[in-house]
């Protein structure tokens, strides 16, 4: 019995060969669109579940209230940490990693050797306890038990040791010696971008530094004892950093520290503040899942609509089969058997397509995503088991319609007159709308997205970032000696401006408090803190609004003045700019030492705002001040012509001043392009499955569009014989499914506007959406369709009358 179902399958889909071309084509493509999603989410959910008591750790981050806001801040103080050890017993083990740029690069050297590394941190002794590595060579026990140890990924060791065993070998990171003791296999997916790690007893740290609750530094683990619940501990741990911050419960409590466990950490960390870590973004994993949803849903639609419009054609067959003796059950098995043959065919047409994309994709992604069905079981079960399930839920309700029909109605007429038809006219408009009701969806979020991450990269910022480069200082000789080599950088032909500073647009900032003297108090306010130079002001072209800028010409100055922005004036409750001019500030120093001090000074200016983070964050309370001990980076504006020989030139001054560090250098436009990544990856990522669902809806369409001429070739005939123009007729036949796309329109309208307002609260800057988008989405669908229909409907209307009349 099956071999005649599957003989008979067969014979059918050679028969109706662009029935099953039209099938296979639009369901290969929506399985292989689905294959595709499906394993880029795969792997973005495989983050950190390599680790052994994963489900153990936890990351504890703060959120902090101010001025009705609310953000969530990754580093924390480094009592944090020990607190929790010594007052929990119900904690197994801490670590803390100082918060460093994981990018920035370090000069590393190994004999002759000399490159330059990132992913690199300082962390506690029990860092390999609580994230349990795998170690190629030596061992993690005590691997950081000394300042002088550092622990090295095997990828690192390869580069700098070659295929030798490392451990016991010397090298130099930034010109400070360690000794390797060990070597860990490095993980693609750990939410550290580790290559190596340095014991934190080499920062020398002072213990009163490391008890200072307001220093946020430190990125914090802990993992608790098995059974233990976090909640509770999450709950007393509040209660008593609120004793240590405040004491005398004299505000209310708006500093709150969370566990957040470690299997969220890389896709629910996306608006994270000062957050270091490889992190993805849990929003659009679920956008990537709906839309493999959506284009699945309608490659379906698109085989019921084909199989049901079919039926009419197939109506005789089956009241011979049924007169001959042909059960009910034995109609739907055939049926299906002719169904799953076809979604087989699709499957192995999408499995060789998706084998075909996914080298792009990985390209594209950045990833190393593999999809090999001999050597994954898994993969196989799960084609073979799409095959059955797609299968049957496209298949199921075609095979009920045509296994439905009634012998002596079907054999007595040369059309179907069965009641059912009426029904599945019904059917197959429904699916139409909900087809193209999904593909409006993508259109209108596809626009939508377009437009906010062009805003993102076009919006003014406030400040000039074209043609400036800039770098780390780098050696002893250029740290002592920056004001020189700021001079000689200057004196470069090509070169307009030089800045030293930390705080650059674009690169790491510092969060840090600022004391606001009140009616005899002093008050504490959370601002960025940018630590610049005399020309910061002029290089970046920041407006000034009240006051005036750094100047050498005012002695004071360098050790008692202030800059903030628009934002600070509001939140420090000035009034105006104006009025902020000669206001007293206070800051708690930053110095070699560690001992913090207060700076006493006044503000000179105010700065229009300007965007120094991504639009993602909103402007902050900023402060600008003179401080040298944290100069960092320099910025080179260039004059626009010549760049390569003036790059040439600031190259021959760096190696007057460092000679034994390579010079590395990016464009501070480049690193706000950085900023918008995943947007640019996401709006691409969008474009390319809208196009897919949109040309798989029109698939359907044209088939649908095909058997609609088909059926109606006598009306057709009798219109044309009777003077009607091969316009109107086209009209005839496009009406009914234009009036269709039109009611998925008002459908998919509501939907993108809640979808797409939700996705904009993720920026701080965002568009508006505009009521043209969505005519625009809809006008472009109805193109599409009309242009699909069309075809079809001018091909019927321009065959010979006489032919179609004749036609039974």
């Amino acid at each position: 019995m099956l071999r005649n179902y599957l003989k008979t399958a067969y014979r059918n889909l050679i028969r109706h060969k662009a029935f099953s071309m039209i099938n296979i084509a639009g369901l290969g493509l929506g399985l292989t669109a689905c294959l595709l999603i499906g394993l880029f989410v795969h792997d973005e959910l495989q983050y950190d579940k390599f680790l052994p008591d994963g489900d153990r750790i936890y990351r504890i981050y703060n959120t902090r209230s101010e001025s009705g806001t609310s953000e969530s801040i990754a580093p924390v103080p480094p009592p944090f940490g020990t607190t929790l050890e010594q007052n929990f017993p119900e904690v197994e083990k801490i670590a803390r990693i100082l918060m460093v740029q994981f990018d920035a690069n370090n000069l590393v050297e190994a004999g002759e050797k000399k490159i330059y590394e990132n992913g690199s941190f300082y962390a506690d002794p029990t860092f390999f306890e609580v994230f349990q590595l795998p170690f190629k060579y030596g061992s993690s026990e005590k691997a950081l038990a000394d300042p002088s140890s550092i622990v090295i990924s095997d990828k690192f060791s390869d580069r700098v040791f070659g295929d030798s065993n490392p451990v016991g070998k010397q090298v130099m990171v930034n010109k400070e010696p360690y000794i390797v003791r060990g070597v860990f296999t490095t993980q693609e997916k750990f939410h550290l971008p580790v290559n190596f790690v340095i014991s934190l007893k080499a920062t020398g740290f002072t213990a009163e530094r490391m008890n200072n609750w307001g220093w946020q530094q430190f990125y914090t683990y802990v993992k608790l004892k098995p059974g233990t619940d976090p909640a509770l501990v999450q709950a007393k741990f509040r209660d008593l950093v609120k004793k240590q911050i405040d004491p005398d419960n004299n505000k209310p409590f708006d500093y709150l520290p969370f566990l957040q466990p470690l299997k969220e950490v890389y896709l629910h960390s996306a608006s994270f503040k000062y957050d270091q870590a490889i992190r993805g973004n849990i929003t659009y994993v679920k956008a990537l899942s709906v839309i493999a949803v959506f284009i699945l849903l309608i490659a379906c639609f698109n085989f019921v609509n084909l199989a049901t419009a079919k039926s009419v054609q197939r109506a005789k067959e089956v009241g011979v089969r049924k007169a001959v003796g042909a059960s009910r059950s034995q109609l739907v098995v055939q049926f299906l058997t002719e169904t799953l043959l076809l979604t087989l065919i699709s499957v192995i047409f999408a499995a060789a397509l998706t084998s075909l994309l996914l080298p792009s994709l990985n390209a594209f992604t950045g990833k190393q995503m593999a999809f090999n069905i001999f050597t994954s079981p898994s993969l196989l079960l799960l084609l073979l088991a799409l095959t059955v399930v797609v299968g049957i839920l496209a298949g199921f309700y075609p095979a009920l319609v045509l296994s439905g029909f009634q012998p002596v109605k079907v054999l007595k007429s040369a059309v179907v007159v069965d009641t059912s038809v009426w029904r599945i006219q019904w059917l197959r408009h429904g699916l139409i709308v909900l087809q193209f009701a999904l593909s409006i969806f993508l259109i209108i979020c596809a626009f939508i997205v377009f437009r906010q991450v062009s805003y993102l990269h076009d919006k003014d910022l406030g400040f000039n970032k074209d043609q400036i480069m800039f770098f780390q200082l780098r050696g002893d000789n250029m740290f002592e000696n920056y004001e020189t080599f700021k001079n000689e950088l200057t004196k470069a032909p090509g070169v307009k401006n030089v800045s030293i500073g930390y705080g650059f647009p674009g690169d790491a900032t510092a969060g840090d408090r600022i004391i606001v003297p009140k009616n005899g108090e002093r008050v504490h306010h959370g601002t960025s803190m940018l630590m610049v130079d005399f020309d910061y002001i002029k290089m970046l072209d920041v407006k000034v609004i009240a006051g005036r800028d750094f100047s050498k010409k005012y002695a004071t100055d360098a050790d008692h003045a202030f800059m903030i922005n628009e934002t600070a004036v509001k939140e420090l409750g000035y009034g105006s700019p104006e009025k902020a001019i000669g206001q007293p500030l206070l800051w708690p120093v930053w110095n070699k030492e560690f001992t913090d001090s207060l700076k006493e000074g006044k503000i000179i200016g105010v700065v229009k705002d300007f965007h120094f983070k991504s639009l993602y964050e909103k402007v902050e309370p900023t402060v600008l001040q003179i401080f040298p001990d944290a100069y960092w980076k320099v910025a080179v504006k260039l004059d626009g012509s010549a760049i390569a020989g003036t790059i040439e030139q600031v190259k021959k001054v760096w190696c007057q001043f460092s000679p034994d560090y390579p010079i590395e250098y990016v464009f501070m436009d480049e690193n706000f392009d950085k900023m918008y990544k995943a947007e640019d990856k996401l709006k691409t990522l969008l474009w390319i499955f809208t196009g897919i669902a949109i040309f798989v809806a029109c698939l359907g369409l044209f088939g649908l569009a095909a058997y609609a001429a088909e059926r109606r070739k006598k009306e057709i005939g009798i219109r044309k014989v009777l003077g009607a123009e091969n316009a109107s007729i086209v009209a005839l036949l496009s009406k009914e499914f234009l009036v269709l796309v039109i009611i998925a329109a008002l459908i998919a309208f509501p939907l993108a506007w809640y979808a797409m307002s939700q996705w904009l609260q993720n920026f701080a800057y965002r568009i508006e959406m505009p009521v043209w988008v969505f005519l625009a989405a809809g006008a472009t669908a109805a193109a599409v369709a009309f242009l699909t229909v069309s075809y079809q409907a001018l091909k019927a209307a321009s065959a010979n009358p006489v032919a179609n009349l004749r036609f039974d």
